[in-house]
């Protein structure tokens, strides 16, 4: 996924040594991305409406408990630790979702490893889960089955569980949040929060299967390569947008193709996505302290038509742009 912000990023902060808490409810979606500390991410906003998201995280020594909801489609993507291993599942979707392009639904999970994330998700959607690291997982796993963790955890992969494993895995999830919300003092004693982390990463490790089949994953990742590829193309000038032909024809990929891989990696067409993140960049660009006019920055993104891309706007983010640039002033000031 490119970002038109896309820079180095500096390293993510490392994980403290004591246990603390965070949450975050909010109608700005940057400001969500922003607020899952220490991670690099970014957001954008795939279906109409104002936003609303709410996030509970919980740093444990060596692992991170994560719950999140949110009322819009979305895609995130970025780096969370490429020092960690993820393992998550939804708790509530109202569509289909997609983990490194791979289909998600309530009966599934996601893991792998943390060095990047490509998470779609539609309206209504809850996730929870955790995030380790990966000295923790290849100690506790060492220490339980005398062998290092299964190589497999080296990709990103989207597994299907039994319903009674799914279940366990859920109640563990939301033992641990519910034990915590009743007494938070836990979070102060040292013995609580390792006895509460090593509870739940067991609860995981004694539901993963030792080999996983990721002959699919060959055509996932070709998918998303050519997906890639073309957010780049299409991104590099966002004033003066690409046909779909032009794109096609830059890439090597036939328009069909070029369609099947979008809505297999993403559940969005192409002209749909690019639409989408041109509108994501206007916002916020207009949110920015250096921010021009309206006019200026709709045609810096390749909207040339402005009573049309108004509608646009308020129909993707429920307000009109001049709203958003006088809300970023009054916030500025």
């Amino acid at each position: 996924m490119t970002s038109q912000t896309a820079s180095v990023l500096p390293a993510p902060a490392p994980a403290p040594t004591v246990a603390t808490r965070w949450t975050l409810s909010t109608h700005d979606i940057d400001a969500y991305a922003s607020g899952q500390n220490g991670w690099h991410l970014a957001c954008d906003m795939l279906s109409g409406g104002s936003f609303a998201g709410f996030l509970d995280h919980v740093q444990l020594p060596g692992l991170r408990l994560v719950r999140e909801t949110t009322n819009r489609a979305l895609r995130q993507h970025g780096e969370m630790n490429p020092d960690c291993c993820g393992f998550a599942l939804t708790c509530r979707q109202d569509g289909e979702a997609r983990f490194s392009g791979q289909r998600l639904d309530t009966e599934s999970v996601m893991v792998g490893r943390c060095d990047e994330l490509d998470l779609c998700s539609p309206p209504g959607f809850e996730l929870t889960g955790i995030v380790v690291d990966n000295a923790l997982l290849q100690s506790l796993t060492e220490r339980l089955n005398d062998r290092a963790p299964p190589a497999w955890l080296e990709r990103r992969v989207v597994l299907h569980f039994d319903d009674p494993t799914m279940q366990s895995l859920r109640g563990t999830l939301r033992g641990a949040f519910s034990a915590l919300d009743a007494m938070p003092g836990l979070l102060d004693d040292p013995v609580a929060t390792v006895q509460l982390r090593d509870d739940v990463l067991l609860a995981w490790l004694n539901a993963l299967p030792e080999d996983v089949d990721l002959r699919e994953l060959r055509s996932t990742e070709a998918h998303r390569r050519v997906v890639r590829r073309a957010c780049e193309l299409m991104m590099s000038r966002p004033d003066e947008p690409l046909s779909m032909l032009q794109v096609c024809s830059r890439i090597g990929a036939s328009q069909r193709k070029l369609n099947y891989c979008f809505q297999e990696t993403l559940g969005l067409s192409p002209a749909r996505y690019l639409r989408a993140l041109r509108l994501n960049g206007v916002r916020r660009a207009l949110k920015r302290p250096e921010s021009r006019s309206v006019q200026d920055i709709a045609a810096h993104w390749g909207f040339w038509h402005l009573s049309q891309f108004a509608t646009d706007y308020r129909r993707q983010f429920g307000e009109l742009p001049s709203q958003t640039l006088r809300g970023a002033a009054l916030t500025r000031h």
